[in-house]
């Protein structure tokens, strides 16, 4: 279900972007947008890696250097028959964890300090089988593919302003349409195509979940998990950057009610439930 809800996303967000290009820009904004966009993502995408590890301070550390978690990575890893990640640890004591590379085999994992204090064994063997799940789905290729779309479609947003700004009013018949539509569009479009990005990160967010509980076989070990880190990320906030937020396994940024449509994840008392139920189901 998850996966037809990405492609249904996905299949929305593209559909968007071409008709935004077509009001706005004709076949030739509409591919000069893309092309730009799609190139910054490209760039993004080969070094998001160590562009995020860095941003947090991440130190990859040894066997020797960390045993726990590299021993819990190690153990998960074969049994995702996944290529053995890189580990690193985040100094701070707000417990989070993420993933990150562009493939399996560049792939690395992160976990603060403070998730190490915080998290049982098993707890721990749910939050990063929940991360191999995320480099065995290849989110990160995901995310880059629908940025590359969101991208475009902000671009031809500025596009529109200028146009309906200083040439609004030539070839309405042609490309466009009033100056007054196009402001509209501009405003509207890059709402809609951000809706749609977050709602495809909540998509990956409980496809990573229930993955991650089949990987390590104990999904209310992840369950509870999530209600430690959900509480402890509320007790110790995370300085954590918006652009990488969705990153992180739970939100390092708060909100609810209609900021819960611009969330990158999925409420914690659905993702209990869900693996809660997964546990009844299946194990």
């Amino acid at each position: 279900m998850n996966l037809m809800k990405t492609t249904f996303l996905l299949t929305a967000l593209t559909l968007l972007l071409l008709f935004v290009g077509k009001a706005i820009g004709g076949n030739g904004g509409m591919m000069i947008a893309l092309i730009m966009a799609g190139v910054m993502n490209l760039v993004s995408y080969w070094f998001s890696d160590k562009i995020v590890l860095k941003m947090y301070g991440a130190r990859e550390v040894t066997e020797a250097e960390a045993p726990r978690l590299y021993r819990i990575t190690n153990q998960l890893a074969m049994k995702a028959m996944l290529p053995m990640p890189k580990v690193y640890i985040i100094p701070g004591m707000s417990p989070n964890a993420f993933a990150t590379g562009r493939n399996p085999q560049h792939a690395a994992v992160a976990a603060t300090e403070g998730i190490l204090s915080i998290l049982s064994d098993e707890e721990l063997e749910g939050v990063m089988a929940h991360e191999l799940a995320h480099v065995g789905n290849r989110d990160i290729l995901i995310s880059s593919i629908v940025a590359t779309i969101a991208g475009a479609i902000s671009y031809l947003a500025h596009m529109a302003q200028w146009a309906a700004i200083f040439g609004g009013g030539r070839d309405r018949d042609e490309e466009g349409g009033s100056p007054f539509v196009m402001i509209a569009m501009a405003i509207v479009a890059p709402i809609a195509a951000m809706l749609i990005q977050m709602a495809i990160s909540r998509s990956r967010e409980y496809s990573a979940d229930a993955y991650g509980a089949r990987i390590c076989k104990k999904p209310l070990a992840l369950a509870s998990a999530l209600k430690k880190l959900h509480k402890g990320v509320a007790a110790i906030p995370m300085h954590a950057n918006s652009a990488t937020a969705h990153m992180f396994i739970v939100s390092p940024l708060t909100g609810g009610g209609l900021m819960s449509l611009f969330s990158t994840h999925p409420p914690m008392e659905e993702r209990v439930a869900r693996l809660e139920e997964l546990s009844r189901q299946i194990f």
